[in-house]
C-alpha cells in the first residue's frame, strides 16, 4: 500500500442498530469515505478488532482508530471520524477540543441509554449493561 492509499480511520460501528446503520451510511457517502476502514461488528471477526478492543467493548459505544494505532471512542470517535472525511473536517477539529468532546461525550452518553431499544435482535452479540470505565474512556 502506498502512503495516499492507507486509511485515514478504522470505525468500528454497529450494523446491528438500525439508527447507526443508517448514520454510518450516510457518512459512507461523502467524499473521503473511501480513505476510511469500515468495520461492521455484526459482520466481522475478532480479528478484525484488533488485539486493545474486544467485541462486547465495541459493540457498547462507537470506536475509531487512527493509522499509528490510537484507538478513541464515543464522541471522540465521531471527532476522529468527522476530521477524516473532508466535508466535516473543521467540524471534526472543533469536536476534538476538550472541552467540546466532554460536552460531546455528555450527549453521547444520553444516545447511548436509548439506542439499545433501536437495536434489532438478530445480532449474535448482545449490548452489554455496563462498560468498565477503562472502556468509557
Amino acid at each position: 500500500m502506498t502512503p495516499s492509499s492507507l486509511p485515514l480511520l478504522t470505525l468500528y460501528f454497529d450494523g446491528g442498530c438500525p439508527v447507526c446503520t443508517r448514520e454510518i451510511g450516510f457518512y459512507q457517502r461523502r467524499r473521503g469515505a473511501d480513505r476510511i476502514r469500515w468495520i461492521n461488528l455484526a459482520q466481522c471477526e475478532d480479528s478484525d478488532l484488533g488485539a486493545d478492543l474486544n467485541r462486547v467493548a465495541a459493540y457498547a459505544r462507537l470506536h475509531a482508530r487512527w493509522p499509528n494505532g490510537q484507538l478513541v471512542s464515543g464522541a471522540a470517535a465521531f471527532a476522529a471520524l468527522w476530521q477524516a472525511l473532508p466535508a466535516f473536517n473543521l467540524a471534526g477539529r472543533i469536536a476534538a477540543q476538550p472541552g467540546v468532546v466532554h460536552l460531546l461525550e455528555w450527549g453521547y452518553r444520553g444516545f447511548l441509554k436509548v439506542r439499545r431499544l433501536w437495536r434489532r435482535e438478530n445480532v449474535a452479540c448482545s449490548i452489554p449493561e455496563r462498560t468498565t470505565k477503562d472502556e468509557a474512556a
